[in-house]
């Protein structure tokens, strides 16, 4: 599937875990159709263990039975997904996410379900059974569900196919498959048996690998047959993740592009961890969070929120709807890294990006512990006139020339639009 910006959405796991009920989902899709899908918002994604009757928190339950079909295919646990009932899997709950204007996600994990083996199941539309494909060997090593498949057995890719004659039946529009990214080149010959199986399905859906770091040595292939692949591990409310951040993206900006998007993982604001006290929020400062969403939309990194957005305060949804910020997001190209010095004692980066409608993004990040007041020689972004344009979080207008000018609070950034 092409895409030509990259997706924007929610997802359930900084908030639920392997938690997440069908309620959940509904409400954070309703909410996201009245209040983000006018600013580009647009997936809802039910993360891992869906399957699993029982899952409650971000902890699984080793070896813990699943609900599965006949031929060894995940379902919905009915407990969670009510909707479910009747062989119906998440067709009902698509459907719904779809009459709201929205695209419907899930996750799933690379591999065939131990369960399956351990029964043997058949391999639908074949004469082969689960144990004949199995790669035993080769393990999550953080999970227990699955086993991986072996892509040089006969009825490999057919259970690979089976799997997303399925989802595509669901009306699934996007799929987060785990367990992959980082596993390369050891397990790369399933990975490409997997996408090869999601892209003839028949239906349009975004794939998309995790967890990482994904290898930047492989680069090409993941843009060949993904459409997103985490740069990172999970990625949470913690300054020094974000601050490794700015290495991350520095590393992969150059393979940004129509259809294939490095992605910096999910954007963990408002109420997070849920399953665990409703009362968490997210530890970012406010500086911190503007910081985040400048580094993320003019890296052009998908943006998929973490939170639990019926929560959301004023703050957080001015930080996800400021159409200035989301257009960076949509229109910046060439995005890169210009330089990261101290200036003053204090830590700064600064990036810049082309923008598909004409003039230039500039961002400018303070990485120091204190506030700072800088000066950008305009030669550094090889720009050699005078610029008017606007600061972009707050709408002021500027004008420059030869050097422009900025205040930064600790933690903070600025973003820059000009011309």
């Amino acid at each position: 599937m092409k895409v030509l910006t990259a997706p924007m959405g929610w997802n359930s796991w900084d908030c639920y875990g392997a938690a997440v009920t069908e309620e959940i989902v509904r409400r954070n899709a309703e909410f996201m159709a009245k209040n983000l899908k006018q600013y580009g918002w647009e997936y809802i994604t039910v993360d891992i263990q869906w399957y699993e009757p029982l899952a409650d928190t971000h902890e699984y339950h080793p070896f813990t039975e699943l609900v599965m079909d006949e031929y060894g295919r995940l379902l919905p646990a009915q407990n969670r997904f009510p909707s479910a009932k009747g062989g119906k899997g998440f067709a009902p709950l698509a459907e719904y996410i779809h009459s709201l204007g929205l695209k419907f996600g899930i996750h799933i994990m690379r591999g065939i379900p131990r369960q399956a083996v351990h029964q043997n199941t058949p391999i639908k539309g074949t004469d082969k059974r689960a144990r004949e494909i199995a790669k035993t060997a080769s393990i999550c090593h953080w999970n227990t569900d699955m086993y991986g498949v072996d892509p040089e057995k006969e009825g490999a890719r057919a259970y690979y196919d089976s799997l997303f004659e399925l989802y595509a039946s669901w009306g699934v529009d996007f799929v987060k498959c785990d367990d992959i990214a980082r596993e390369l080149p050891h397990e790369e010959a399933e990975l490409v048996m997997l996408s090869q199986a999601l892209h003839s399905c028949g239906r349009d859906m975004i794939l998309s690998l995790s967890p990482g770091p994904a290898l930047p040595e492989k680069a090409e292939l993941y843009k060949q047959i993904s459409n997103m692949w985490r740069i990172t591990d999970d990625f949470w409310d913690k300054w020094e993740l974000l601050y490794d951040m700015f290495s991350r993206t520095e590393r992969w900006c150059t393979h940004t592009g129509a259809g294939h998007f490095p992605d910096a993982d999910m954007l963990p604001v408002g109420p997070i961890r849920q399953d665990y006290d409703p009362a968490n929020w997210t530890g970012f400062t406010e500086d911190e969070q503007i910081t985040m969403m400048t580094l993320w939309s003019i890296f052009r990194s998908p943006l998929i929120i973490g939170g639990e957005m019926t929560g959301f305060d004023q703050f957080t949804m001015s930080l996800l709807t400021n159409e200035e910020i989301l257009k960076m997001h949509k229109n910046a190209r060439h995005s890169h890294q210009v330089w990261r010095k101290e200036i003053d004692g204090v830590e700064h980066i600064l990036w810049v990006a082309v923008s598909s409608e004409g003039g230039w993004y500039i961002a400018v990040f303070n990485a120091g512990e204190e506030d700072s007041r800088i000066t950008i020689p305009l030669a550094d972004l090889e720009i050699y006139e005078k610029i008017k344009g606007r600061e972009l979080w707050s709408g002021k207008d500027i004008t420059a020339e030869n050097e422009l000018g900025v205040s930064l609070k600790s933690h903070g950034a600025k973003a820059f639009y000009v011309n």
